[in-house]
């Protein structure tokens, strides 16, 4: 994986902005620890930093490749998994290469398809192609949008990066934000809108979404979207089928030149990714696999069940390990650490974030990537096979807003009634609930019951599942750790889209479909556990800690926080009985410790980025 960032000026001759272009480049070192590398003409001004993972000597970028004398350069963030189905199809037509790298296989699929390329892609992506002759760039984003790619136009300059950052380092770029970026923040936080860069002016490419860019302007066109048709086979069909898509995402994703692992918790996300892995890394001879799991010191102590966690992970973590014989290493995070790594979540982020779910995965993935470069895990199998909590209960089904977005007035009254009246969260919230309802692909014919089911499932694919990628992609890059998600997979998603609801469940369970595929890859009893997300605190350390965070913001009256807040609210928000109220204001972690943790990431974020409300 790696970070890139660029420039395109029509009135300034980039050549003599080097300096400029290198600070951009800088901020993304963390996503590209192995290597830096920059591209500059007269008009465009390329720069890459790079995590080696598939041929370390031949996939240097920016890479140029020519066509007699038509040039075309390249700066690319992803890992494509059918390269060598594509390198065999370019070999034909008649193309050489230099190496065995994806990169060189990309570069060459758009010389020889232009933007239709993209359609023939197996992977996750974000990239820029720059055509010198024609003075055009070509910029795509994955078609679930696990790499990020962000951009905006200053007067006669288009700017883009992998992250935020890169972009604020521009001299033509603030940190601002408006009213629309404060309802981001405070109404849909830790979440964002679809295509939202939260600073002012700033965006970002959606999945599946490409742009051409040139003296004309940006064109901007949606290259690929779910579509609805009719499921036409029998439950036994339904299920090799998606046993065959599942496990050829698993082992296309295994190809890598430096070390891979998985990350296990027991569940049977995790545990379905591990065990596929652990048979072909027998089968191939490639030694044990390298597993990896967390929790926290004392967790053991402290863990109390209720209805978002009803049991601990650390014995179904150790049965699975030994089920499929792999090489596990269990990572433990104590409170300190977790406290102070929520700035650096932060910074990671660009935003404040899902507080120590964030920095629990930052922490996670720095240990791992002390031996480790490349870990597969299970995010997005839930918003694909109807995991969570949200898709079971009525009330939750009926609500007509984000199931997981919980107590919208509450969070409303933590904040000064001007700052209420400006962004309205609960009028915000439900136009981006309506205005996402509005794209949902509707199946003609379909019973009310699976129409809805049908919404529910776009609604998490384009915002919970949304934020677990931007979480991911962060948390690891900021660590140069290298996130996979087979998941994710576009073949498998457009399939399990379609499959009915009563095919879902089948067998009375939650993600039944999947648990049925998966037969005689995991023993009954961890196919059949409860599901239990990932893994929080539950030390009452934390609390006081947070809680002691946020009383020193309030009580410093240089806090730009306090221009945003009520701070007689937020004080008797202070004061509750914060341990014993498990029901989460966002997803189902995210509770009153939580909400100290997040303002205090706010007032992180306002200072160190030096935000500029407008």
């Amino acid at each position: 994986m790696c970070g890139i960032t660029g420039w395109i000026d029509w009135n300034r001759d980039l050549t003599k902005q080097a300096d400029i272009l290198e600070v951009m480049t800088e901020t993304l070192k963390f996503r590209g620890p192995d290597a830096t590398g920059s591209w500059i003409s007269p008009r465009a001004a390329l720069g890459h930093r790079r995590l080696s993972v598939v041929d370390p000597v031949g996939g240097a970028q920016p890479m140029t490749r020519y066509r007699g004398d038509h040039s075309y350069t390249l700066v690319y963030n992803g890992e494509l998994y059918n390269t060598e189905d594509l390198r065999r199809e370019l070999l034909a037509r008649g193309y050489s290469f230099r190496s065995h790298s994806d990169t060189e296989v990309l570069l060459t699929s758009y010389m020889e398809w232009g933007a239709s390329c993209i359609e023939k892609l197996n992977g996750i992506f974000a990239f820029a192609i720059w055509s010198e002759p024609d003075q055009t760039l070509f910029l795509a984003r994955d078609r679930l949008g696990v790499k990020p790619l962000f951009y905006t136009e200053r007067d006669s300059s288009f700017l883009f990066g992998s992250e935020l950052k890169a972009l604020l380092a521009h001299p033509a770029v603030e940190a601002a934000v408006d009213a629309e970026g404060l309802g981001e923040i405070f109404a849909l936080g830790p979440s964002r809108t679809p295509g939202h860069g939260v600073f002012k002016d700033i965006r970002e490419l959606r999945p599946g979404y490409c742009m051409l860019y040139d003296r004309n302007g940006h064109r901007i066109r949606q290259y690929w979207k779910l579509e609805s048709h009719p499921h036409e086979e029998d439950l036994d069909t339904t299920v090799a089928h998606l046993r065959e898509l599942l496990l050829d995402s698993i082992e296309r994703q295994l190809v890598s030149d430096v070390p891979i692992g998985t990350l296990l918790s027991g569940g049977l996300d995790s545990s379905v990714i591990t065990a596929v892995a652990a048979n072909a890394f027998k089968r191939e001879g490639r030694g044990k696999l390298a597993t990896y799991s967390i929790d926290y010191v004392d967790n053991d102590v402290h863990f109390k069940a209720h209805e978002f966690q009803p049991n601990s992970d650390a014995p179904w973590i150790k049965r699975v390990s030994e089920y499929c014989d792999t090489d596990h290493h269990a990572i433990y995070v104590d409170t300190p650490e977790l406290v102070e790594a929520l700035k650096t979540a932060v910074f990671a982020r660009d935003l404040p974030g899902q507080v120590d779910v964030d920095s629990s995965l930052y922490l996670f993935a720095r240990e791992i990537k002390k031996e480790t470069t490349v870990v597969l895990s299970g995010e997005c199998a839930d918003e694909l096979f109807g995991g969570y909590p949200w898709f079971h209960r009525k009330e939750d089904m009926d609500a007509n807003t984000f199931p997981w977005l919980r107590k919208t007035l509450e969070r409303a009254k933590l904040l000064k009634p001007e700052l209420v009246d400006l962004i309205q969260p609960e009028a915000y919230v439900a136009r981006r609930y309506e205005e996402t309802l509005a794209e949902v692909p509707r199946l003609p014919g379909e019973n009310s019951f699976e129409a809805r089911r049908r919404e529910m499932f776009y609604l998490n694919f384009y915002w919970f599942m949304a934020q677990l990628l931007d979480r991911k992609d962060r948390m690891t890059m900021a660590a140069s750790l290298e996130g996979r998600v087979p998941y994710c997979d576009h073949r498998l998603v457009e399939y399990v889209w379609n499959i009915p609801w009563t095919m879902k469940t089948c067998d009375d369970r939650e993600k039944g479909i999947l648990r049925r595929a998966m037969k005689g890859i995991l023993p009954e009893d961890v196919l059949y556990r409860k599901k239990s997300p990932y893994p929080k605190t539950h030390n009452p350390a934390y609390t006081k800690a947070v809680r002691e965070w946020l009383t020193g913001i309030v009580n410093d009256p240089s806090s730009p926080l306090l221009e945003l807040i009520d701070i007689e609210a937020v004080r008797t928000l202070l004061n509750a009985d914060a341990d014993t109220t498990h029901l989460p204001w966002y997803g189902q972690l995210m509770s009153v410790p939580q909400m100290y943790a997040y303002l205090a990431q706010v007032d992180t974020w306002l200072r160190e980025y030096k935000v500029k409300i407008v």
